[in-house]
């Protein structure tokens, strides 16, 4: 008898238009799986959506014949809106997200004025996940990583010796995420850290984006502890808190806001779901001035 919990099988697809990987996550054909930060494609200058990447995840599932258990979101993404209402649609599955995403949409609910038809208690999604809480994908076992920083809201997804990182980290040769968006907080970033990075040398580490500087090398997305330990740009062993501190808040005063960062927070807090239909048919996305 085989005592050992069953290894993940990992396969991302990569999103060139927004530097994103998404995941699925499975233990072999045929069985249970979960899709982790999954994209909608998005033209910021028609105001269009596709389904390219979408459905690349599609083909994926149908081609291994695998049952989609859950359809999982590190946090509210500002750089891409999330194919989660609608792969929850063709595939079926759970839209899952951390607990503290009502933080963000309290946030955003006002810089939108969105009003009092949209509901600030996580309701769009299936699950609210909790901090170190446990729940099956078939017969592997996930565990939840609190990991705010980024946002308030973020969340890590341990699955055996895979971790599935989101925008806490990048690959070594990047650093890390940015801590200016509302709620973010370089020292939760740095504590949120030091938790992965306390985990086991040779656990799988897998970023949800890759930036290769400069294009010297081709994209890359999966790392380990120890690599991010030993030669991570931003938080490898030996800097402080307060050296983190004064890096990433002198960093990010200099990086403009992310191209899609307006229509995605709005779509995201819906779970991937379009705005509602106004008089004339027509959905629309708010565009406040002045506000970010």
């Amino acid at each position: 008898m085989n005592i050992y919990p069953p290894a993940p099988q990992v396969h991302g697809i990569f999103d060139p238009h927004t530097w994103t990987v998404t995941y699925v996550v499975y233990e072999k054909p045929g069985s249970a799986c979960a899709i982790i930060d999954s994209v909608l494609d998005y033209d910021p200058k028609s105001g269009r959506t596709r389904r390219t990447s979408a459905d690349k995840v599609i083909a994926f599932v149908r081609s291994q014949q695998l049952k989609v258990a859950w359809i999982l979101e590190t946090h509210a993404h500002a750089d891409h809106l999330s194919a989660a209402h609608y792969l929850k649609a063709q595939l079926g599955g759970q839209i899952a997200i951390g607990e503290h995403i009502t933080q963000i949409q309290s946030v955003f609910q006002g810089i939108f004025n969105l009003g009092d038809d949209f509901k600030g208690d996580g309701s769009q999604f299936d699950r609210l996940l909790q901090s170190d809480e446990v729940f099956p994908i078939g017969a592997l076992s996930c565990k939840v990583l609190y990991a705010p920083g980024h946002t308030p809201a973020c969340v890590a997804f341990q699955i055996g010796d895979a971790v599935f990182v989101g925008d806490t980290l990048f690959m070594p040769d990047v650093g890390t995420a940015r801590c200016d968006f509302p709620g973010g907080n370089a020292q939760a970033l740095f504590a949120s850290v030091q938790k992965i990075l306390s985990l086991p040398g040779d656990k799988s580490l897998f970023m949800c984006h890759d930036y290769p500087p400069d294009n010297a090398r081709p994209v890359a997305f999966e790392s380990t502890v120890r690599a991010q330990r030993e030669h991570n740009v931003h938080v490898h062993e030996g800097i402080s808190e307060a050296q983190f501190v004064a890096m990433r808040t002198q960093r990010d005063a200099t990086l403009e806001m992310p191209v899609l960062i307006l229509p995605a927070i709005q779509f995201n807090i819906r779970a991937g779901d379009m705005p509602p239909l106004e008089s004339n048919g027509v959905r629309y996305f708010k565009i406040p001035i002045n506000a970010l």
